[in-house]
């Protein structure tokens, strides 16, 4: 028996011990493997490292840029001398200038230099590391704002569009896309033959002289434009940079950068819409002095139509413009010609009136209907603009002069049409008419052929010497 109790012992003692010997055995024993594959693996490793050095360390920037050990709340230099802020933009486009609103739209490019030591850090090639607007919330950042603006934004397709540079020795460029939309205190006394003067003017908001200094970087050379900035309405004559200073009673001086330019209005499309209509309207108007003075319906009807159409013209410019209390050079020009209009239509009821005297007068020393009232085919014709060929015609043509002379007119009509010989159609009329024109012409249509014109063409003369 004890031979096999001993041999069941020494098989499970066997059983349990088998197993951590054979790991043993695979510890103690390497795997071959290749001296050269292990040396590539190495030096793999050790390339993808040095290429993307970012995913060893996240924060490198903040490392080198030491942002976490100062404070960037304070501006550089805080207690000492005030920083010098360097200014220097480049004007992409003036997108609008408007009249009612007084204001201008411009879209630019402002860019800030300065230093600020704490941002140094060392560099054996000398290069600058550049950010985006990431950066721009962790570090001190001139607050340069717009006097008199009313609307501006920085552009943000597809990120927003600002950039940062710092350089080893701790001087920071700060470029922003920007457009502005600013007051422009325009004077229209010579509207539409002016020139505005514009200014946009830059500033820093919470510190002052004394602890920063703006000014601009490159001297006049820091304001460039575009050689293809273009208006509709406006000519850009001149950009210049200058310098000055703001002073508040509660905050003191501060530095204030100005950008000037000067627009000159292009007066060629007020000339087509404006000028033009109302110099024809007033011509048109002394076509009533050419026309018979007993066609009131012709020259009634001229009249008023060149009177509203001024208006008309007067109320599209008004439309257009703000509601200043002073006369500007377009609303001179227009309220003369629409005197002019106006004047036209009260020299023929200065006519009309004086015919009318004339005639009672005449009628009560001779007793008889003047000649001026005989009633041709011709003269009829100046009446209501229809040819009267037949007696029966004729016959039915009425003209009232006066209600105590209805019974004598009448008498005379009939004798003088039984009297006089029939008209044939294929006799001209040009010279009877024109005949009868000036033989009935007034004595004041004679002078305003000529005054009319003569007055009109020297106002425009002083007006264009004057104005432009």
């Amino acid at each position: 028996m004890i031979p096999a109790s001993q041999l069941v012992f020494f098989t499970f003692m066997w059983i349990t011990l088998m197993p951590n010997a054979s790991v043993v055995a695979e510890i103690k024993t390497p795997h071959p493997r290749c001296p050269s594959s292990m040396e590539q693996t190495r030096k793999q490793e050790t390339r993808m490292r040095k290429e993307d050095s970012t995913k060893v360390r996240p924060l490198k920037y903040k490392q080198i840029l030491h942002i976490e050990d100062h404070d960037f709340a304070i501006r550089p230099g805080f207690g000492g001398s005030p920083v010098p802020v360097g200014i220097d933009i480049q004007v992409e486009s003036i997108d609008s200038i408007s009249e009612v609103d007084m204001d201008f739209t411009m879209t630019f490019y402002l860019r800030h230099y300065w230093k600020d030591e704490r941002l140094a850090f060392p560099s054996k090639t000398n290069k600058s590391m550049t950010f985006d607007h990431r950066l721009i919330e962790k570090i001190w950042v001139p607050d340069i704002f717009f006097v008199h603006s009313k609307r501006s934004f920085i552009h943000d397709t597809t990120v927003e569009n600002i950039m940062l540079r710092v350089h080893p020795d701790g001087n920071v460029l700060f470029s922003v896309r920007i457009t502005v939309s600013a007051m422009c205190f325009m004077d229209f006394s010579r509207f539409p033959l002016d020139t505005q003067n514009c200014s946009l003017e830059l500033e820093s908001y919470a510190y002052n002289e004394e602890d920063l200094m703006l000014y601009w970087k490159h001297g006049n050379k820091s304001l460039n434009t575009d050689e293809h900035i273009s208006l509709s309405q406006f000519f850009v004559e001149e950009f210049s940079a200058s310098s000055g200073f703001a002073f508040y009673s509660s905050t003191g001086w501060y530095n204030r950068l100005f950008i000037n330019f000067v627009l000159r209005r292009h007066i060629f499309f007020f000339v087509l819409q404006t000028y033009f209509p109302a110099m024809l309207m007033v011509m048109l108007s002394w076509v009533s002095f050419w026309i018979d003075r007993r066609a009131v319906p012709a020259r009634v009807s001229l009249g008023i139509t060149t009177v509203l159409t001024m208006s008309t013209i007067l109320s599209g410019v008004s439309a257009s413009m703000p509601q200043v209390s002073y006369v500007k050079a377009v609303d001179v020009y227009l309220w003369v010609s629409s005197l002019f209009v106006f004047l036209s239509v009260i020299e023929y009821a200065a006519v009309n009136y004086l015919t009318t005297v004339e005639e009672r007068r005449r009628f009560k020393k001779t007793g008889k209907i003047s000649r001026m009232y005989s009633i041709e085919a011709t003269q009829a014709m100046a009446f209501d603009g229809c040819y009267h060929d037949s007696k029966t015609d004729m016959d039915q043509t009425s003209f009232s002069l006066h209600s105590e002379e209805d019974a004598l007119q009448a008498r005379c009509i009939s004798n003088l049409s039984a009297d006089s010989p029939r008209i044939k159609r294929r006799k001209s009329l040009g010279g009877q008419v024109g005949r009868i024109i000036l033989e009935n012409n007034h004595v004041i249509d004679t002078y305003s052929r000529i005054l009319f014109p003569t007055v009109y063409i020297t106002f425009n003369l002083f007006y264009w010497s004057i104005y432009v």
